[in-house]
């Protein structure tokens, strides 16, 4: 199958997962948006347009497997339209990165990942209606316990040396400082 009609496909597959429900966040607007970014800045390739779809397949807020979850789902899904195995396992990687756990280890990994937290870099208004939308995610959880959790994710991503690790994603440093400290203080 041509990359094309590869990446359609995977579209068609994945846009259902994208529409469920419980997703205030997590859905195809937020998959639009990196492969906007990604584009916009000339590095969209279609291993890692792959993987944008495939991120996010799985999505349970009370899960925290989600990205081994569709990285499996994925996987086997571009296994079986014939994707050659190192594609597979490329964007399985990929997908793999977006757990945010530790530091990219290559240029690809690092525009996912930094796409993938582009949002932290947003104007104000559309951080803020970001920040709304987690929430909404996570409405199972109680204020206080939801309030703590959340301030270690942001805090988390505000102890980095660097929040955007390449130089694409780079100017969007300090309005997601600024995003995150404002968030964190409204905690």
């Amino acid at each position: 199958m041509k990359d094309n009609a590869l990446l359609s496909a995977a579209e068609a597959y994945a846009r259902p997962f994208y529409a469920e429900a419980h997703r205030a966040y997590h859905n195809t607007a937020h998959v639009e948006a990196m492969l906007g970014a990604l584009a916009a800045r000339g590095v969209l390739s279609p291993a890692l347009a792959l993987a944008v779809w495939g991120h996010d397949l799985i999505y349970d807020p009370r899960a925290g497997d989600n990205e081994a979850r569709s990285a499996e789902v994925f996987g086997m899904w571009l296994a079986g339209q014939g994707a050659p195995a190192e594609l597979v396992a490329q964007v399985q990687v990929l997908i793999l990165a977006t757990q945010h756990r530790a530091l990219p280890a290559t240029r690809e990994e690092a525009l996912l990942v930094d796409a993938d937290l582009g949002i932290l870099g947003a104007e104000p208004r559309a951080f803020a209606a970001y920040d709304a939308a987690i929430r909404q995610e996570y409405r199972h959880v109680p204020g206080p316990l939801y309030r703590i959790g959340r301030r270690k994710v942001l805090q988390g991503f505000l102890n980095r040396e660097r929040i955007y690790t390449t130089p694409e994603f780079a100017g969007l440093e300090a309005q997601a400082r600024a995003n995150l400290a404002g968030a964190i203080a409204q905690l």
